[in-house]
């Protein structure tokens, strides 16, 4: 048998509950004329009467009676797909590693939150590959330019440049081996973020630094732990401008060779995301806010 037609499902649904076709109508706002009409057509359909035609009113048959809760749950598991769906619309699902995630993304997205709060952002805060995005499990993702993000299908959206910078603890500069030239850095210990070293690597590299091992130092999973060793006065690390700012701007870490920074050859942050869904609103939104903070941060740290 084929499907009824909908409308005439509307309209038996709407009488059976309501108990009236008048009350159906107004619902559905239609005239009484057209709820009869549906019910009429879906009787003829199906081959059963559903309703008793009663002097003041109308009554369900028992084929009308046993019909009826099959089609409430059906209307039912329609309206809640289309709230899923409408839902699934305005989220945003976004993956970010942890250290930008912790110290840039979460401490602003209050304010996106607050200028787009029919967005629903669902972050994860995970490091990725640039299938996720192929595949739908991601709308948006945090990452830098030239590193893993050049993929064919894959949009790039550059927005602040990564700039890196020697920092340490001020007491390590009160101590009693002099920091005033990078030539000095081989009486302390590196901290590492990275097992490849490449933030030290490249530093030492741009500025031609001689007499000191990138290979030599301590190697942590993170930005966070190395930063946190810094503060400990374990050793020097190399800083973040942007993900260090706050312990720049509160004096926790001090820069030894303040003119002496540099970008790496890793790019600029960025935004990544499939090509199909580059242009969605929602996607169009984000990255206009992510745009407007960028570039209040680089005004605030001179970048």
């Amino acid at each position: 048998m084929q499907l009824p037609p909908l409308n005439a499902l509307r309209a038996f649904e709407a009488a059976a509950r309501h108990g009236s076709f008048a009350e159906a109508a107004d619902e559905l706002c239609v005239t009484r004329g057209a709820i009869s009409r549906h019910v009429k057509l879906l009787e003829e359909h199906l081959g059963v009467r559903l309703f008793r035609r009663l002097p003041k009113g109308i009554e369900l048959t028992e084929a009308g009676r046993r019909f009826l809760p099959a089609l409430t749950g059906a209307f039912e598991t329609i309206r809640h797909g289309a709230q899923r769906a409408a839902a699934e619309r305005t989220d945003l699902h976004i993956i970010c590693p942890p250290t930008t995630s912790i110290r840039w993304l979460i401490p602003r997205l209050p304010k996106f939150r607050a200028q787009c709060p029919d967005i629903r952002v669902r972050l994860t805060t995970e490091f990725f590959e640039p299938e996720s995005f192929r595949n739908g499990d991601f709308d948006l993702g945090f990452g830098l330019s030239t590193y893993r993000t050049q993929r064919p299908g894959m949009e790039v959206l550059p927005f602040l440049p990564m700039s890196i910078v020697p920092a340490c603890a001020p007491q390590l500069l009160e101590g009693d081996i002099p920091l005033k030239q990078p030539s000095d850095l081989a009486n302390f210990t590196l901290l590492h973020e990275t097992a490849s070293r490449h933030d030290w690597k490249c530093w030492l590299k741009t500025f031609a630094v001689e007499g000191v091992d990138p290979e030599t130092g301590d190697v942590f999973p993170n930005l966070d732990m190395a930063v946190t060793a810094a503060l400990m006065g374990a050793g020097v690390v190399m800083g973040d401008l942007l993900l260090t700012h706050h312990e720049f701007q509160t004096g926790q870490l001090v820069m030894p060779f303040p003119d002496l920074r540099c970008k790496t050859d890793w790019g600029d942050f960025c935004l990544i995301g499939a090509a199909a869904r580059w242009h969605d609103p929602k996607v169009e939104a984000f990255k206009a806010w992510v745009l407007e903070v960028a570039a209040e941060d680089r005004r605030a740290l001179s970048l």
